[in-house]
């Protein structure tokens, strides 16, 4: 009986060296925190762009593991040269991801639906980074026992992923930005390609795969040099007012622009106020509090980071003490230093009455002792549940119980005519919070009819003293701010709790229906 012929690898990668295992079990490392990385980016470039971060990431996410699931599935159609398989498909995650966040913001203001070009380019990286993991176990599956094997690709697979959760919200987004972290690694996945490459010289051909690979390299490199000018042409595209400044921090974009006097500030593409009708806003939003207290000597603004509320607050003499907690370090800074800025604000966030938190709102009134004789709630719109849970019962209590008894306090509603539910919700919500609440609107150009609503533990008075000089209330037009017509009238509306975040899911519909 003849013997059995020894088994010949018929994959050059079955013949190399031992070192390109080695190669092969860092390469799991480097895809695995590519791969996560690049789902981190469409996910937040999704919500930043289209609001309502529960949602854009729960369908990111999904989306992007099906897509996975689509790409393990088809690697069972590569028979043969796995290794040459896995190193283009390196090439190509390099060239998409690398420059999904950067294509991303540049088609947002072009495109009709935004959303088929996100979904398209999440299901095509998915799909790619779906055939990494089983090309590698099948390259390596000759240099482990399976357990070994299995154990070994999981555990870097694993490792990477943490890798890339802990550096996304605390490095990258913060010194990087998503256009450079994009181009990054994007260059991490064509430097696993290249090293393969390398180890691989002489045993097949390789001259295409390393032109491709270049290639690659080149445009990442020239689009990381490139990424400011990009970024600048996307919010000039987006924005049509000239942009002056733009910054990303870990909290959100911000966006200023200037058309002749006319100076504005977007978060995360949201108009915060113009320099044209800004004033009417905040008289709005400040003067029916104060004009109801007696002595309101302790005042507390949440948000408001702009220091524009606070403008007002401190024009009042018989106040003496401001405390603002705004939870960006970077808004703060900009509206306190910037000479044009402060200007704007008359310097309030450096005046010695007042004192700034930056801390997270939810948690600093939960921590928080002592009394306010007025309350200023100035968040941005609840477009997504972290801005939600600040419109919630379980907040308003918090504030409630660091109202003063004889206390006034405001919140910014939004518009009582665009968007009635949501902004009857909020008063329906703080008086579940065991507060008396009563609304009122004011026409602001820049936003259209406005709302917000007076909280207090006790009937609010009618009668409100207003100072002089005044740009736009006077006594009359601030009790006519509390007339409501019957498309604006109340409504039956839920509560906003943390369960339920009935607010967001209202706010979401309603505004869309209108921007659609």
């Amino acid at each position: 009986m003849a013997e059995a012929a020894p088994l010949v690898p018929t994959d050059a990668s079955e013949r190399a060296p031992a070192s390109l295992a080695v190669i092969l079990l860092v390469s799991v490392l480097v895809v695995a925190t590519c791969g996560l990385i690049y789902e981190l980016l469409a996910g937040t470039l999704a919500s930043y762009l289209l609001g309502d971060s529960v949602t854009q990431f729960s369908t990111v996410i999904g989306t992007y593991l099906f897509a996975m699931g689509v790409g393990s599935w088809l690697s069972r159609h590569v028979r043969r040269d796995e290794m040459g398989v896995f190193v283009r498909v390196e090439i190509l995650i390099a060239a998409l991801g690398g420059w999904s966040a950067a294509g991303l913001f540049l088609l947002f203001p072009l495109v009709g639906d935004f959303r088929i070009a996100l979904y398209a380019l999440v299901l095509a990286i998915g799909v790619l980074v779906g055939l990494e993991i089983p090309l590698l176990i099948r390259i390596l599956r000759h240099r482990f026992a399976f357990r070994e094997l299995v154990s070994n690709v999981l555990t870097y697979d694993y490792v990477g992923a943490l890798i890339a959760s802990l550096l996304f919200p605390l490095v990258l987004v913060p010194w990087l930005g998503m256009m450079r972290t994009g181009f990054v690694f994007g260059l991490a996945n064509v430097a696993v390609a290249l090293a393969l490459l390398v180890a691989l010289r002489g045993q097949r051909r390789i001259a295409v795969d390393v032109i491709a690979a270049l290639a690659v390299a080149a445009s990442l490199v020239a689009g990381l040099l490139a990424a400011d000018r990009m970024q600048r042409w996307s919010e000039v595209a987006f924005y049509s007012e000239p942009v002056i400044y733009a910054r990303s921090t870990p909290y959100q974009r911000m966006v200023l622009t200037r058309r002749g006097e006319d100076l504005r500030l977007y978060l995360n593409g949201n108009l915060q106020f113009s320099t044209r009708d800004e004033y009417r806003y905040h008289e709005a939003l400040v003067w029916p509090v104060l004009g109801r207290v007696a002595r309101p000597s302790a005042v507390l603004i949440l948000g408001g980071g702009d220091g524009l509320a606070a403008r007002e607050v401190l024009r009042d003499p018989r106040v003496r003490h401001v405390t603002l907690v705004d939870l960006d370090p970077e808004m703060t800074r900009l509206f306190r230093d910037t000479p044009q800025l402060a200007a704007l604000n008359a310097g309030s966030l450096s005046s010695p009455r007042m004192h700034v938190h930056n801390a997270d709102a939810f948690r600093w009134v939960r921590e928080a002792r002592g009394t306010y004789d007025a309350v200023i709630v100035d968040f941005p719109d609840p477009t997504e549940f972290s801005l939600g849970k600040l419109y919630t019962e379980s907040f308003y209590r918090e504030v409630a119980r660091l109202l003063a008894p004889d206390g006034v306090m405001t919140v910014q509603s939004t518009s009582p005519l665009i968007a009635p539910e949501s902004y009857w919700t909020v008063a329906t919500t703080l008086e579940a919070a065991g507060l008396r609440a009563r609304g009122y609107h004011a026409y602001v150009p820049s936003f259209g009819e406005w709302g917000f609503t007076l909280a207090a533990h006790r009937p609010l008075a009618e009668a409100v003293r207003l100072p002089p000089r005044l740009r736009f209330l006077t006594p009359s037009s601030e009790r006519a701010m509390f007339d409501f017509p019957p498309d604006m009238a109340r409504r039956p509306t839920p509560v906003n709790r943390l369960d339920n975040q009935a607010l967001v899911r209202s706010f979401a519909r309603e505004w869309g229906h209108y921007e659609g």
